[in-house]
């Protein structure tokens, strides 16, 4: 298999959609979260997707074969909230570890599974497994009380020891590369990105590659914490990433000229997927897979990306619209960057 860096100077990669708008297709109860390990536990659980890596792999393996057969080259794990600061919610922080493992694996035999089903796609590189790293509930830079603006409910320490356990299981679970995502406070995806380079320089293993995908959460342009998308790009950049790009908030139509201002400042790939659209009064998501594959194919024929696929509310008809779009356009070209001669000082 070729690697990710072959694959994207040959064509634009296709990331899979939403996984929690899959698992509500599911209809799953109570018990079903819990399963025979967990039936005595002390708090509920429904709503702990992650946690159907252990009671329910079978949901999360076919939800990942439903997007690979749709066309998707990467997919991500189903680990968003799988740290031990946002497991805390269900008193589950002691199996992050575990629960990432599992989640690694229920895409790698989700991929072996479309191998094996499909024996004439299995030529080129991929198909990839994201190890998905999200953003946390808990956030460095706001603070959670409006009456103490200087007060944190976590430190940096803590949340780089949380992404630090994960990125361990991630990789030990086999993932291709890690996804530091939705994020919409740069501080938090500096302590990943922390978090992910100290892992791999302690334990002297081959660096996996970072894509890194913010959100923009409104018409200001600006992320959560109140970033605008130029001083983002900056704030990350050194972590040397895969790609750059933005996910989630906004839908396609309204991420548009994000995406073009980023691929116009961005030096290495460049990645969106959007929402099916905004929410509408029910908190659902009614955007058709023909009308957001639309908006997409003309980012692509703009050349405005190297990944692209969907967020919020997208399904694998979602992901096959997109991937039919956009499988004869040529991806974004690297952009040629001068290096920049610093200003001679001169001294009397």
């Amino acid at each position: 298999m070729g690697t990710i860096q072959e694959a994207l100077q040959q064509r634009i990669l296709v990331i899979d959609g939403a996984m929690g708008t899959m698992i509500q297709r599911y209809k799953l109860s109570e018990s079903d979260y819990r399963g025979s390990r967990f039936s005595d536990w002390p708090s509920d659980l429904k709503g702990n997707n992650d946690l159907l890596c252990l009671t329910r792999p079978d949901i999360i393996r076919s939800i990942h074969l439903q997007y690979l057969e749709a066309g998707a080259d990467i997919i991500e794990t189903n680990t968003f909230n799988a740290q031990a600061i946002s497991l805390a919610d269900y008193d589950m922080s002691a199996l992050a570890y575990e629960l990432n493992i599992a989640a690694a694996r229920c895409a790698r035999e989700a991929i072996e599974e479309f191998r094996i089903k499909y024996p004439e796609k299995a030529g080129g590189p991929g198909p990839f497994v994201a190890g998905a790293i999200g953003p946390m509930n808990k956030t460095l830079s706001l603070s959670p009380d409006v009456n103490n603006p200087g007060f944190r409910s976590v430190s940096f320490d803590e949340v780089t020891a949380a992404y630090t356990e994960q990125v361990s299981a991630l990789v030990d679970g086999g993932v291709d590369l890690l996804l530091i995502e939705t994020i919409f406070d740069t501080l938090n995806a500096k302590a990943a990105i922390f978090a992910i380079k100290q892992y791999f320089r302690h334990t002297g293993k081959p660096e996996l590659p970072i894509m890194i995908s913010g959100t923009i959460t409104d018409a200001s342009g600006r992320t959560l914490s109140g970033q605008t998308l130029e001083a983002f790009y900056t704030s990350v950049m050194h972590a040397r990433p895969l790609s750059i790009g933005l996910n989630c908030a906004l839908g396609a139509e309204q991420m548009r000229s994000h995406i073009e201002e980023l691929s116009q400042i961005a030096t290495c790939y460049t990645s969106a997927y959007p929402n099916a659209g905004l929410p509408n009064t029910m908190g659902e998501y009614d955007e058709a897979p023909a009308d957001t594959a639309h908006h997409i194919e003309e980012w692509a024929r703009e050349g405005f990306v190297n990944i692209v696929g969907g967020c919020c509310g997208t399904t694998p008809e979602h992901i096959r619209h997109i991937a039919e779009q956009v499988s004869k356009i040529q991806p974004r070209p690297l952009p040629e960057i001068e290096p920049v001669a610093a200003p001679v000082i001169q001294t009397s």
